[in-house]
């Protein structure tokens, strides 16, 4: 009887013009049984009649922030029937919210994220150092990376299986690879590239062994020449014994 009642209140013309506007759309969503005898423009218009004709609230809850404002208004012969009046206030709402509307839905968005950042800061993940620097590590190694050893990142933790450390030390590539990319693209002096400490480190290493080299070479060649110079001594002494021996 309600049905019926909805059907009657709903001008032909209403009907004629809202099925024919909306059967033009290409995307307009369809449940997936009626898919495939929906197309075209000629196939979604007698699905869009039969809906309206039968259920007019699951007609605006599917294609209700569709409607223009006038289209709108042609529902409103129908607004002593609660379910289709709360679907003209929620798409009223959507469409053009009032200033009071607005602030509310503003003020909810703000808990949600609020209460979104609570449970991230609660679970001890999101905003755990390494998740900061996985995001975004070029900040972190301004703010904090660069004053920590490197080393550390790549040693073994206690506890965890060789894949894993090695897995790590991929993704740890993976990370240095990006900041110094970073690095490269704000024009940082190559000396201050991330990854230069060890191999400025080894440089000094190769330089403190070739000076320990070059001193032992040193110290090997006076060693030389003073067993020379005993052994020229000693020489020279004999004859004197001979001649007055």
């Amino acid at each position: 009887m309600q049905e019926a009642t909805m059907k009657e209140a709903l001008s032909s013309e209403a009907v004629e013009s809202i099925s024919e506007r909306l059967s033009e759309l290409e995307n307009l969503y369809f449940p997936r049984s009626l898919q495939p005898h929906a197309s075209t423009p000629s196939q979604r218009k007698p699905l869009l009649l039969d809906l309206l004709s039968r259920d007019l609230a699951v007609f605006l809850e599917r294609y209700g922030t569709l409607l223009t404002f006038e289209e709108l208004k042609e529902f409103d012969v129908m607004k002593d029937n609660y379910e289709i009046n709360w679907h003209l206030n929620r798409i009223r709402s959507l469409v053009n919210p009032t200033t009071e509307e607005l602030k509310s839905r503003s003020a909810n968005i703000k808990n949600r994220r609020r209460a979104y950042m609570d449970r991230l800061i609660g679970e001890g993940q999101y905003f755990s150092e390494d998740a900061m620097r996985e995001r975004e590590p070029y900040l972190h190694h301004e703010y904090v990376g660069k004053f920590q050893d490197p080393s550390g990142r790549s040693m073994a933790r206690p506890g965890e299986r060789w894949s894993d450390t090695l897995m790590r030390r991929s993704e740890e590539a993976i990370l240095v690879a990006k900041i110094r990319g970073e690095q490269q693209r704000l024009g940082v002096a190559q000396r201050d590239w991330v990854g230069n400490e060890r191999e400025l480190q080894e440089e000094e290493e190769e330089e403190e062994e070739e000076e320990e080299e070059e001193g032992e070479e040193e110290e090997e060649g006076e060693e030389g020449e003073e067993e020379e110079n005993s052994g020229a001594a000693n020489g020279s002494s004999h004859p004197l014994e001979v001649i007055f021996g």
